[in-house]
């Protein structure tokens, strides 16, 4: 678990929870939103440590039986409300973990806190038995709703928290990260940052992913020599993408950064601004063989892809015709 310091980005939302905290200030209901990974619930964690530390000034001691109890997950006013359903969170999950507890007083502490995760996934009765709640809560009690979708929310609900929404990171920021905490070569983490779109907790996961290892090898093999394949190959290798089961996601997101890498060098004949630097031999020679209409048209093609395969397209049939595009250009 991180304290506000040593978690990197989201600074307007760590200096909200810090004057919060310092003022005393702080809210009965919060909803922090963002992507899966970009750390709702790091900095969920990192407030209710500060909110308990029995010794707090500028920052939690992390010594103290509080703080020792929260970063175990053991503390008895720190409540992660769960459920077993995976699609949803039931009203009897709100009521039994959080509606009948929340009037029992802290048992060591000045808050009682309740974290929510994927709380987009509570039904319509789930909410509104939280609504009253949230209507009038004990002083005590602080609510932090996680969602990566808050549309699911009621406007009632909406309207009674404090709505906090994470942004990405900068992708040196996530580059930085990789190379540093995780000692990843600085070619692979600029790879891994510029796939994950500052979101460090999708780069940490591709970093450590072996399916991802797969992904940019078959796509590296794929794109170099695309040019000089058959029909009966570029068949063959589709027939592979299905059968190995790799994620399509990942594989247009691969090919999208590879054609802005060739285009990007076309332009500027720059080798750092490329995401693929080891890759420079066959960039710069398709770079010299593509014209800028037919750069354009495919990346076009991987849109197009993307829309059609997302409306259950046949599959074979997206990737073949994107695929004589990308060959054609």
């Amino acid at each position: 678990m991180l304290t506000f310091q040593n978690i990197i980005g989201q600074q307007s939302i760590k200096t909200h929870f810090e004057n919060a905290i310092s003022t005393g200030k702080v809210s009965h209901a919060y909803i922090l939103s963002g992507e899966e990974g970009m750390g709702k619930m790091t900095l969920a964690e990192a407030f209710a440590l500060s909110l308990l530390c029995e010794n707090r000034d500028q920052a939690p001691c992390l010594v103290c039986h509080s703080c020792k109890q929260v970063l175990s997950h053991n503390h008895p006013d720190l409540i992660y409300v769960t459920h077993e359903k995976p699609a949803s969170i039931g009203v009897d999950d709100i009521r039994y973990q959080l509606n009948d507890t929340v009037g029992i007083k802290p048992y060591s502490s000045k808050y009682k806190i309740y974290i929510v995760d994927e709380a987009e996934k509570m039904t319509q009765q789930a909410q509104n038995a939280l609504l009253k709640t949230i209507e009038e809560p004990p002083a005590y009690a602080v609510i932090i709703l996680l969602t990566s979708n808050q549309e699911m929310f009621l406007p009632t609900i909406l309207s009674r928290c404090i709505q906090l929404k994470l942004k990405p990171l900068k992708d040196r920021e996530v580059k930085d990260f990789l190379i540093k905490e995780k000692k990843i070569p600085e070619d692979k983490a600029e790879v891994y940052g510029a796939f994950a779109r500052g979101n460090l907790g999708k780069a940490i996961h591709l970093a450590e992913s072996e399916e991802f290892q797969i992904v940019y090898q078959t796509m590296l093999a794929l794109l170099k020599h695309l040019r000089g394949m058959d029909i009966a190959e570029l068949m063959e290798t589709i027939r592979k993408l299905k059968d190995d089961h790799l994620n399509l996601d990942e594989c247009l997101d691969f090919m999208q950064l590879w054609y802005r890498d060739v285009l990007m060098f076309k332009v500027t004949k720059d080798i750092n601004l490329l995401i693929f630097k080891e890759e420079y031999a066959s960039i710069n020679d398709m770079s010299k063989n593509s014209s800028y209409q037919g750069l354009e048209a495919i990346l076009e093609a991987i849109d197009k892809a993307r829309v059609r395969l997302k409306a259950n397209v046949n599959m074979e049939l997206v990737m073949e015709l994107m695929l004589l595009v990308m060959k054609e250009n």
